[in-house]
C-alpha cells in the first residue's frame, strides 16, 4: 500500500472513531443539546478561539486572520495565505520564509501595483463625528474634496503614500493615486510584518527576526531557526 493510501485509511479510521465518540456523547446529552462533527484537519494554526486557520481539501479555511479581513492590503493577505499553505499543507517553514523574502524584495523595489496595496475600510458614522482621525477618514474627506459623497456605510479605498506627516495624513484615495509613490516602510512594517509574525511567532520566529530579515541582516537566531 502506498504512503498516500495509508494516510487515507488512517484518516478514515480517525473520522470513524470521532463519529462514534460524538454519537456516544450525544446519547447522554439532553435532547436540546447536540455535538456535531465539523471536520478533520491534518494541520491547524490557532492564535485564539476566534483566530485560526486550517486546511481542508487543499484550501485554507481561516477566521479572524488578516487574509479574510478587508482592512489589510491584498499583497499582505496573499502572502499570509502563501505562508499558511506552506506550513499547513507541506509543513515547510523554509518555503514560508522564502515567500516572505520574495514579497519584501518586491515591495522594496517599488514594483507593487496600486491594486495590491489598497486598503478597504468602512465609514461607520458621519465624518464630522469622528474624534480620532484615522487614514480612512482622511481619505474619505479627500474624496469629498473631489465632489464624491461619503456617508455612513461607504467603503473607502486608500493607499498610504510616501511623504511628510503621520500615516493618517498620507492616506490617498485609490481613485486618485496617480502620481504618488507608496510608502514602502509602511507596507513592510505596518502591514506585512505584523500579519506574518502572527503566524511565525508560534513557530519560535519573533517579530524582531522578521524586522531583521526586512533590513537584510543575517542573525544567528534566524540561522538557528532554519
Amino acid at each position: 500500500m502506498q504512503e498516500d493510501e495509508k494516510q487515507i485509511e488512517i484518516e478514515k479510521e480517525i473520522k470513524s472513531q470521532a463519529q462514534k465518540f460524538i454519537d456516544y456523547i450525544n446519547s447522554n446529552l439532553p435532547e436540546s443539546m447536540e455535538l456535531e462533527y465539523e471536520g478533520f484537519y491534518r494541520r491547524g494554526f490557532f492564535v485564539s478561539k476566534k483566530r485560526y486557520a486550517v486546511i481542508e481539501d487543499g484550501e485554507i479555511i481561516a477566521k479572524g486572520l488578516e487574509l479574510v479581513r478587508r482592512d489589510w492590503a491584498p499583497i499582505v493577505k496573499k502572502t499570509q495565505e502563501e505562508v499558511l499553505m506552506a506550513i499547513l499543507r507541506e509543513g515547510n517553514t523554509d518555503k514560508a520564509i522564502e515567500a516572505v523574502k520574495k514579497v519584501l524584495k518586491k515591495i522594496k523595489s517599488g514594483n507593487v501595483t496600486p491594486k495590491d496595496l489598497r486598503i478597504h475600510t468602512q465609514i461607520t458614522k458621519k465624518l464630522s463625528d469622528y474624534k480620532q482621525i484615522g487614514p480612512h477618514v482622511v481619505a474619505a474627506k479627500r474624496l469629498e474634496e473631489h465632489g464624491i459623497s461619503v456617508s455612513k456605510g461607504t467603503i473607502v479605498q486608500y493607499i498610504i503614500v510616501k511623504g511628510k506627516g503621520n500615516i493618517s495624513q498620507r492616506a490617498v484615495p485609490y481613485e486618485y493615486i496617480e502620481g504618488y509613490e507608496y510608502d514602502k516602510d509602511y507596507y513592510i512594517h505596518n502591514q506585512l510584518i505584523p500579519a506574518i509574525s502572527r503566524i511565525m511567532n508560534s513557530l519560535g520566529y519573533s517579530k524582531k527576526d522578521l524586522e531583521d530579515l526586512a533590513a537584510g541582516e543575517k542573525q544567528q537566531s534566524l540561522d538557528a531557526f532554519f
